[in-house]
């Protein structure tokens, strides 16, 4: 293989891993009657990529000190091991990280900027940050993968793009939304968004829960495509409801 078609095929990899998260992006954004800066937009995205390896650092981190293992070779060799730490790193240490990092991103850039202008913003923005995360998240799914072919590279984005990628806009958006309530109730601001923050956590834990599940018995593939369609409806919801807030109250 020539050098030429070799970055042809990387390239090709690279665009399958970007683009579950530029379909949603698009989708959601046309959801928006008043479209966001793009500059913003791309903005959020991008360091909503960066969070990706923040995250692997910080759940890599958790899980040696839930118990350290001799030395850093033999930690790095039980990573793959369906041990308690893996389980704990599903079902808490990835959810709890991964929203508060998408969340953190829409906190330091957006929040007290002038394109954050209404409460549906609060939705989008943390939606764009999950999208950016995503990104990041099936681009090593696909390079990391073992006899990487482009027909497993396409069948893993049509996969993530239906499942992983759509969860993480679904938690953050669930999340925005409360983040937008707590900015119109200054009185009750902690306790709504620490609700959200609860509510985004345990809907990405019970999806990493039932993904582990499918691996073992393909029949719950209809209970992960129904919890799924559960949390498009109540974000549809969400969505529809925040459109009707014409302002924001800012800090």
């Amino acid at each position: 293989m020539t050098f030429f078609s070799s970055s042809l095929l990387y390239l090709g990899y690279a665009i399958l891993g970007f683009l579950p998260s530029a379909i949603w992006l698009l989708f959601y954004l046309n959801k928006d009657s008043h479209p966001e800066p793009k500059k913003m937009v791309f903005k959020v995205f991008f360091w909503g990529m960066l969070t990706g390896p923040a995250a692997i650092i910080l759940q890599l981190s958790a899980r040696w000190l839930c118990g350290p293992i001799g030395d850093l070779s033999s930690f790095f060799a039980s990573v793959g091991q369906r041990d308690s730490r893996f389980f704990l790193n599903i079902l808490l240490f990835a959810p709890l990280i991964e929203e508060y990092l998408k969340y953190y991103v829409v906190k330091r850039i957006i929040l007290k900027n002038p394109a954050f202008d209404e409460p549906l913003d609060a939705m989008l923005y943390l939606i764009i940050s999950a999208l950016g995360f995503a990104a990041t998240e099936n681009l090593l799914n696909i390079f990391l993968a073992s006899n990487l072919t482009l027909q497993l590279a396409a069948s893993q984005a049509i996969a993530r793009f239906l499942s992983a990628t759509l969860l993480h806009t679904l938690a953050s958006g669930i999340l925005g939304y409360f983040l937008a309530r707590s900015l119109l109730n200054l009185k009750k601001r902690k306790s709504i968004l620490a609700a959200g923050f609860i509510l985004a956590v345990a809907f990405h834990s019970f999806y990493n829960y039932l993904a582990w599940l499918l691996e073992y018995n393909k029949l719950l593939a209809l209970a992960l495509a129904t919890f799924l369609i559960l949390l498009i409806i109540i974000v549809s919801w969400q969505f529809g409801r925040l459109k009707k807030q014409l302002s924001i109250c800012k800090i």
